[in-house]
């Protein structure tokens, strides 16, 4: 694996065994997270995002899910072959996740002092005492200035954003390499999640940590990210630099998301909406996933699947037959 990268996965196809047949969810994904960089991984509710994140950590119940033919590069060590014991070491430690809902990913029987301290006493050969100086600290880098009272307090005594801080600071805590963020700000308001966005850009910048922004709201991508990745019915329908994905989408999903979004400048009587909504997995058997919502689809797009696309040397990439008479544009399905 290439030294510049944290994180390589290959050919990701994960499946789900149900009483009556095997159900395709993720199918040939492929990226890398590069040493300090935050890369956003965008799509609709069902495309696929939080899955592929789950498999990263290997959190996904086995059965009924099922990883074939697949490979996650964390330094050279493949993740979906790694041993329970070499993963519980890597989790929380080396590579951390903050769930969508602080409510629920918090123990309500325990004080956030115990959740914190559980973490670094786990990882890391200190003792109590300087475990709980890093907690303290840890907290105050998230911006809770009395962190020594909220070791003491339980997490319905917290505010929203005070509990998504927290989390910030248990994913934090031991200096992972890679941050997972599973939509962290979709259940704040406005102010709050520029506060945590511009404290994430901050720790990302000062630790150097990697970070996997999975999000639906483009705004957000557009203010924290480097790179962005669009999923859709499990597969990467376009990858590049921000600047590239939304100076010059190439894929109609990528197009119809981008005008999804509000202008302030522009009045509008009625704001634009993707035709019909994401397929379920495994109903789709041939073809574009994306082709009956697509207003450009043509026949071919109903009978096979398009490549990726590489539009550009600087790694803009898109799945679309559109795409293949691109000037400059060469396969690249890996």
């Amino acid at each position: 694996m290439n030294c510049d990268n944290v994180l390589e996965i290959k050919r990701l196809n994960i499946s789900f065994m149900t009483d009556k047949k095997k159900i395709n969810a993720i199918n040939n994904v492929a990226f890398k997270i590069k040493k300090g960089e935050i890369l956003g991984l965008v799509g609709e509710s069902g495309s696929g995002k939080s899955i592929t994140s789950l498999s990263i950590l290997g959190l996904l119940p086995s059965p009924p899910a099922v990883i074939e033919e697949s490979e996650i590069l964390f330094h050279d060590l493949d993740l979906i072959q790694a041993s329970e014991q070499q993963m519980q070491k890597i989790r929380g430690n080396r590579i951390s996740m903050i769930f969508q809902e602080p409510m629920t990913s918090l123990n309500p029987l325990y004080t956030v002092g115990n959740q914190l301290l559980e973490s670094v006493q786990k990882h890391q050969s200190l003792s109590k005492s300087e475990a709980n100086d890093i907690c303290i600290h840890t907290l105050k880098s998230v911006g809770l200035a009395r962190a020594e009272a909220i070791m003491n307090e339980y997490p319905h005594q917290l505010s929203g954003g005070m509990r998504q801080r927290v989390m910030i600071a248990m994913a934090m805590v031991c200096q992972p390499e890679i941050l997972i963020a599973d939509e962290p700000t979709t259940a704040l308001d406005v102010t709050i999640q520029s506060q945590i966005l511009k404290l994430m850009k901050e720790l990302n910048e000062k630790t150097g940590t990697s970070v996997l922004f999975i999000t639906h709201d483009l705004g957000v991508v557009a203010e924290i990210c480097h790179r962005v990745i669009v999923m859709y019915g499990g597969r990467i329908v376009e990858e590049g630099s921000v600047l590239d994905v939304f100076k010059n989408p190439q894929h109609p999903y990528t197009r119809g998301l981008l005008k999804s979004v509000p202008d302030i400048r522009n009045k509008q009587d009625k704001l634009y909406a993707i035709p019909g909504s994401v397929p379920k997995p495994g109903s789709i058997q041939k073809g574009c996933y994306f082709a009956p919502r697509c207003e450009f689809a043509k026949d071919i797009c109903f009978e096979n699947e398009p490549e990726f696309v590489q539009l550009t040397e600087d790694g803009h990439r898109s799945r679309c037959f559109l795409n293949e008479n691109v000037g400059g544009a060469t396969k690249n399905d890996k």
